[in-house]
């Protein structure tokens, strides 16, 4: 690697390598020590191809669902299948994995900045700016960057948009997958609300069982299925249609009731 070879959006590697080296020495114990991350899944990495591949998660929390991602992945791509243990791994991490981001979240502060760098695709949200509901034409250029990183790697992204669970998915996620036909990875996660801040860089409560499944790519037919059909499948692959309330534990749903305001969910006591 150049010491000044850049990626498509014009970040240098070489800081990118070791911006990532760093913090993922700095976050590791967050997932293997003060609390424990259960992967199930990870296995599934090491067959997917080098680009065009777009992970599809549900959203606890700004930051850690992303770090814990990176960890998974790269420790996968090691041959650690199911597991972080030894975080040799992060030293040579894959280098095209991009994540989007409001850009509000990430211009919130120098350290959101810093980990921008990292990999985000800052992408302007049409429906809330500053904690208030907005109606804004969706900018084509945002779209276009998805692309973009998928042409080079692997994108995260969370089709909510949110990290209030069982909000609706953005249609836009279906508009990029039927424009750009990437192969579709659902990942479910738990624990992270309850582990840390809603920012995900303070920890709030040691001794969680965080859980990180990887599911098999969805099958979407890109010429033949609306994008309905896939922010359907999309739903339920990431388990957050509103029939996999009735599987969340009674304590978590009352949290789930808190944290979406006004939002009520009916339950019974286990």
């Amino acid at each position: 690697m150049g010491l000044f070879k850049k990626n498509p959006f014009g970040h240098i590697l070489f800081l990118k390598k070791w911006l990532i080296r760093i913090f993922g020495l700095i976050t590791h114990r967050r997932y293997r020590g003060f609390n424990e991350l259960q992967i199930e899944g990870s296995g599934i990495i090491k067959e997917l191809p080098e680009t065009g591949v777009l992970f599809v998660s549900n959203h606890q929390t700004y930051f850690a669902d992303v770090v814990a991602m990176f960890h998974v992945f790269n420790a996968s791509l090691s041959g650690r299948i199911d597991s972080i243990k030894n975080v040799g791994y992060i030293w040579q991490p894959k280098m095209n994995i991009y994540y989007v981001a409001a850009k509000e979240t990430m211009k919130s502060g120098l350290l959101a900045r810093i980990l921008a760098y990292a990999g985000a695709i800052k992408v302007a949200r049409t429906w809330r700016s500053k904690g208030q509901s907005v109606k804004r034409k969706v900018n084509l250029d945002d779209s276009k960057n998805v692309g973009i990183a998928l042409e080079d790697g692997w994108v995260i992204t969370f089709p909510q948009g949110t990290t209030t669970p069982f909000k609706p998915i953005r249609k836009g996620t279906a508009h990029i997958i039927k424009q750009y036909k990437p192969i579709v990875v659902p990942i479910v996660i738990d624990g992270f609300r309850r582990s840390f801040d809603k920012k995900g860089l303070r920890i709030k409560k040691r001794g969680i069982l965080q859980s990180f499944q990887i599911k098999e790519p969805l099958e979407i037919d890109y010429k033949n299925d609306s994008v309905e059909d896939i922010v359907h499948k999309i739903e339920y692959a990431i388990e957050q249609h509103s029939s996999f309330l009735k599987v969340i534990p009674c304590d978590e749903l009352k949290e789930i009731e808190n944290l979406n305001e006004k939002r009520r969910y009916s339950y019974k006591e286990e």
